[in-house]
């Protein structure tokens, strides 16, 4: 057999006997660990279980072959030895993707958060097309969205839009989206006809809890203010916003959306953890984000992922080099061929890695 992953079975084995330990469970930051290294090679061992099964079978059809006379037997054992090698083959290619390292937060819900960069009015139009385009995808697949918090510009345009996504897997989805996406196209208030180009930025945060990350009420300055919601809802009657601002990184966090106080703050208080979650693996793994399809170049936000050209009906993502068509159905949330194009190019870049030993 080619692979033999005999010591991942016996793994695999100890972990859910951990598992079912009173002890381990009692303690959940443990628990999760064990459950999250049990499902991180689960499907390596069930394919390998698998693999073994028709290996064996192979193997006896070999045999029949060298030793059989019957022409029945060997019929059937030449069809056997065929369908073993061509499914042998199909589950190698599987397991060398099941055996690449697992994003620890590929199964996480998420918060997104899209701001206006550079190009004014325009930079704010897109914005609001592109987060609306995010909504739309994530709605499709039949995910959960809240909005969290939007500042809008004139005539409806979004300044800056934060808002969550839930449901499984949702980083997986959206992980490649991070960072800078340019537009080049006619803006609405150009009389004469010069196509502008404009930026906005796209973070995409891992939602994380008190166990992935602890805030100490020390290190937190909270003030609260009365909200002022899109839509006149909540206005001046009560000091319901929430302001933090972590004081050890500065990173800050505003929370108006909720209806209570103690709603915007337990948000203010997640989307916190969240950030200082993203700070912290960027400052602690460098490496993980270099390879990252979704971070790769100068670390300068002035670097571009994505080009979305209107005049010429080409949006190209600039990590892969790849154009795609028909911004229209693009924008309207059809976003899944260019999430599938990253995916597939971050799973070539590490199996190539992978053989070559790094």
């Amino acid at each position: 057999m080619k692979f033999n992953l005999d010591n991942l079975v016996v793994e695999y084995e100890k972990l859910s006997e951990e598992m079912s330990n009173p002890e381990v469970l009692k303690d959940r930051k443990k628990a999760r660990e064990v459950a999250w290294k049990k499902k991180q090679i689960e499907e390596a061992v069930t394919l390998y279980k698998e693999y073994k099964i028709i290996n064996n079978a192979l193997e006896e059809a070999k045999e029949i072959l060298q030793t059989s006379k019957d022409q029945d037997m060997i019929d059937l054992a030449l069809m056997q030895k065929e369908e073993s090698e061509i499914k042998i083959e199909e589950l190698e290619e599987k397991m060398k993707l099941a055996l690449l390292p697992k994003d620890p937060n590929d199964e996480k819900n998420i918060i997104v958060e899209v701001r206006a960069w550079t190009g004014w009015d325009e930079a704010a139009l897109f914005a609001g097309e592109l987060s609306r385009a995010y909504i739309n995808f994530a709605e499709e697949l039949g995910y959960k969205i809240e909005i969290d918090e939007q500042s809008d510009a004139e005539w409806g345009w979004i300044k800056e839009i934060i808002f969550e996504i839930k449901w499984e897997w949702a980083y997986s989805k959206f992980k490649y989206e991070a960072w800078t996406h340019r537009v080049q196209r006619i803006p609405e208030t150009e009389n004469k006809w010069r196509v502008h180009t404009s930026a906005i930025t796209v973070a995409v945060l891992p939602e994380v809890d008190e166990v992935d990350i602890e805030i100490k009420p020390e290190d937190v300055e909270m003030s609260f203010c009365r909200a002022s919601g899109a839509w006149g809802q909540h206005v001046n009657k009560t000091d319901s916003a929430v302001h933090l601002k972590h004081i050890p990184t500065w990173v800050a966090v505003f929370c108006q959306d909720g209806r209570s106080q103690h709603q915007n703050r337990e948000k203010a208080f997640q989307i916190l953890r969240s950030k200082l979650y993203a700070f912290a693996e960027e400052k602690r793994s460098k490496e993980i984000w270099d390879t990252r399809l979704a971070q790769v170049g100068s670390w300068d936000r002035s670097e571009k992922i994505r080009t979305y050209n209107y005049p010429q009906d080409r949006v190209t993502d600039h990590r892969i080099g790849q154009n795609f068509s028909w911004i229209p159905i693009i924008m309207s949330g059809r976003l899944a061929p260019i999430i599938d194009a990253l995916a597939i190019a971050d799973q070539t870049q590490q199996l190539e890695k992978a053989s070559r030993g790094e």
